[in-house]
């Protein structure tokens, strides 16, 4: 089978991403998970290679979102949702379960990539773990 054919931004995108150390998730002009690198899978608690691309629907629950409280965030309260329905940035943090079974609190931060004449490339998260104390009140 070929491999998906992606707008050439969106192919730079993840060439760019590869090269990062910070941890990064892109998806496609339909919301679908094209990428994530390496510093991701980490956080992620799963190789890229292993799960490859997959619709929003998937990857919006797979890593159970949930706020400090323990309550599962709508998956179109999540930064990349709003990125890419709403076409504007979007941060927050949250709490994942890797699918190595690992609970983590990241701080996420997406953004919409439009390409000329306002096309819909897709978007990109950037994300990072919180240390424990990040967000505490002094």
């Amino acid at each position: 089978m070929a491999a998906p054919q992606y707008e050439v931004e969106v192919s730079l995108v993840k060439q760019l991403a590869s090269y990062l150390a910070t941890p990064v998730f892109v998806v496609d002009p339909k919301g679908d998970l094209v990428y994530f690198n390496e510093p991701a899978e980490a956080l992620l608690g799963h190789r890229y290679d292993e799960s490859g691309a997959m619709p929003q629907s998937e990857w919006a629950t797979i890593f159970t979102p949930t706020d400090d409280a323990g309550r599962v965030l709508p998956a179109d309260s999540l930064p990349l949702s709003i990125a890419f329905a709403e076409l504007r940035a979007a941060h927050d943090t949250f709490w994942i379960t890797g699918l190595d079974g690992r609970r983590r609190n990241l701080a996420v931060t997406a953004f919409p990539l439009i390409g000329q004449n306002d096309r819909l490339l897709g978007a990109v998260a950037i994300f990072w773990e919180r240390s424990p104390n990040e967000g505490a009140e002094a």
